[in-house]
């Protein structure tokens, strides 16, 4: 019997490998095939859909999915875009957008570059079944936008809504034990309020209004329909009414079925009724441009480190110590002459925030050291841009929350109530402190957590004075833990200069007194050998990492970190 199943395992394991062999041949001859030569009058196809990351997935097993295009980063959305301007093979954009459901910081990025594209007078078409209120937003820059006859759109306006646990733990017996430095930093409020503060509110309320001011601004001007005319349709239900109604407000310029559309886009090109559409990938364009560089590569160079995620969330986010290990990298490679640090971070460990606050400022003595933030940049997040050199921010970002905070739980009530008893023998008194979740904190202990917070928030307020070059006193006054949208930061000095990567990029070129020079993007990214050598094997390691696990892997991964100080946005913001 065992050499029956030794048999079966090495057969079984020769099938695997030959399929996996046969995979490998398919996907070069397929990446090979998809960076042909562009021909002369082409179009280029930028496909939203989802969620649309900083970079591309680096995952092999999408690679090996056969997926047409997986999904393309807002990095080489935005350089498809800005090379298609002046590459004369390209005569046009066609935009297709279905559920796009993403920061309105990164959507904002891609309608600037949108509009940007057109000053060179080549057209963009939009298109569309469903037009979401953020896949809206971007199109509506279009010279024209078509919807689907049976289509519809979103437009009510934005929301967050937030889920208050309070009853919820108490009826099983836990408490949530919070210690912060920040009137505003409302992180915990899911734990120990049964509804919104006062603080909370008034903070979301201003930061909503703003981010949908500057969309309904950007709305107006491109459709040429007035502000208070769209503030109104918003009120009227547009998602429930008839694609009709919304061709009659003027939101769109026709209704079309796709092979209709693309029979529009023929007839603007020239092209024959009977022959293909002659359209590129933005993921196809990006890999011809890069064969076309390839050893056009330039001695000075400017550096892109992203840092997106949460700061020492693991894999899925920020590592403080490999941040830390690439900036010293940086810093003393003679061949990068300035560093931009792209973040997308709502924040994490205050420990992990200081770490490379500090390798930030050690590169910045030698070297210009540019922030641009993304979707988010707030706590930490804003805490590791506070001293750069100069700091970019989209109108949509959301920025701020210096404060800190940190959360125990008191698990108690509900191990007596379940009959799990806990003992501890200890050498000293408070030997386990921030451990022991199973009585309250003491009188002395909760007071000796409020110093260390309150020790590290007057760090927090320090780093940030000296980076922005103010008085503690005044950034006080923009902290307590309050969020603010990048168009309010930048009125109260928490930011420099509104704009998206490519200005902080050509602010760093021009600090470091660059006109020649190359962009280089951190980490880097692997190549597909590389990517296969990383293939788990299948087992535990790789149940691990299953996507069918990972919002359960979230939740414990935010359990696991409650008892820690965190410098982090107050929950998770999602705008609506």
């Amino acid at each position: 019997m065992k050499f029956i199943k030794t048999v079966f395992a090495s057969c079984l394991g020769v099938i695997l490998a030959f399929f996996l062999l046969i995979m490998v041949v398919v996907v070069i001859a397929v990446c090979s095939d998809s960076s042909s030569e562009i021909k002369d009058s082409t179009v280029l196809l930028v496909s939203l859909d989802g969620v649309i990351d900083e970079r591309d997935d680096d995952d092999i097993y999408i690679d090996l999915s056969f997926s047409p295009s997986g999904q393309t980063g807002l990095s080489d959305i935005r350089y498809a875009i800005q090379e298609a301007k002046n590459d004369d093979r390209i005569k046009g954009i066609y935009l297709k957008t279905n559920v796009l459901q993403t920061g309105y910081a990164t959507l904002e990025e891609i309608r600037d570059a949108l509009a940007d594209f057109k000053s060179s007078g080549k057209f963009i078409y939009a298109y569309s079944g469903l037009y979401t209120q953020g896949a809206y937003y971007v199109a509506s820059v279009a010279d024209s936008l078509y919807m689907n006859p049976r289509g519809s759109l979103d437009f009510t306006g934005i929301s967050s809504s937030s889920l208050f646990c309070k009853d919820f733990l108490t009826k099983i017996g836990v408490e949530m034990q919070v210690v912060k430095a920040g009137s505003y930093k409302s992180y915990a409020e899911s734990y120990v309020n049964d509804s919104m503060s006062s603080e909370n509110r008034e903070q979301m309320d201003e930061l909503l209004s703003s981010i949908w001011n500057s969309i309904v601004d950007s709305i107006s001007v491109s459709r040429s329909i007035e502000k208070d005319r769209l503030l109104a349709l918003a009120d009227s239900m547009i998602p429930l009414r008839s694609s009709s109604y919304v061709l009659e407000q003027g939101f769109v310029d026709g209704l079309l079925f796709n092979d209709q559309f693309e029979s529009l886009i023929r007839t603007k090109m020239g092209v024959d009724s009977t022959e293909d559409l002659p359209t590129v990938s933005v993921k196809d364009y990006v890999m011809d441009l890069v064969k076309s560089n390839e050893g056009k590569e330039s001695d000075d160079k400017v550096a892109v480190l992203y840092l997106s995620g949460e700061i020492d969330n693991g894999s899925n986010g920020i590592s403080s110590s490999e941040t830390v290990k690439q900036l010293r990298k940086l810093g003393k490679d003679s061949t990068v002459k300035a560093v931009v640090l792209r973040v997308n971070s709502p924040g994490g460990s205050a420990y992990g925030s200081d770490q490379i606050c500090h390798a930030i400022m050690e590169v910045k003595k030698n070297k210009p050291v540019i922030a641009s933030m993304g979707d988010y940049a707030a706590s930490g997040g804003y805490y590791i841009s506070s001293n750069a050199s100069r700091i970019f921010s989209d109108k949509n970002t959301i920025t701020g929350s210096i404060g800190v905070i940190a959360l125990l739980p008191n698990a108690q009530e509900l191990s007596n109530k379940i009959g799990v008893h806990y003992e501890t023998v200890k050498t000293n008194r408070n030997a386990d402190v921030m451990e022991n979740i199973f009585r309250p904190l003491n009188t002395a202990e909760r007071a000796a957590m409020q110093r260390s917070v309150d020790d590290f928030y007057d760090t927090f307020l320090q780093r940030c004075a000296e980076g922005r070059g103010m008085e503690v006193e005044q950034v006080k006054k923009y902290a307590e833990g309050r969020v603010w949208s990048g168009v309010d930061a930048l009125k109260i000095g928490l930011v420099d200069y509104a704009g998206g990567l490519h200005c902080a990029i050509d602010s760093a070129a021009a600090m470091a007194k660059l006109t020649d020079y190359s962009v280089v993007e951190y980490p880097e990214k692997k190549d597909f050998f590389q990517k296969l050598q990383e293939i788990p094997s299948i087992g535990y390691e790789k149940l691990k990492e299953n996507e069918v696990f990972s919002k359960e892997r979230y939740i414990f991964e935010k359990i696991r970190n409650l008892e820690r100080f965190q410098a982090i946005m107050p929950y998770t913001i999602e705008l609506r």
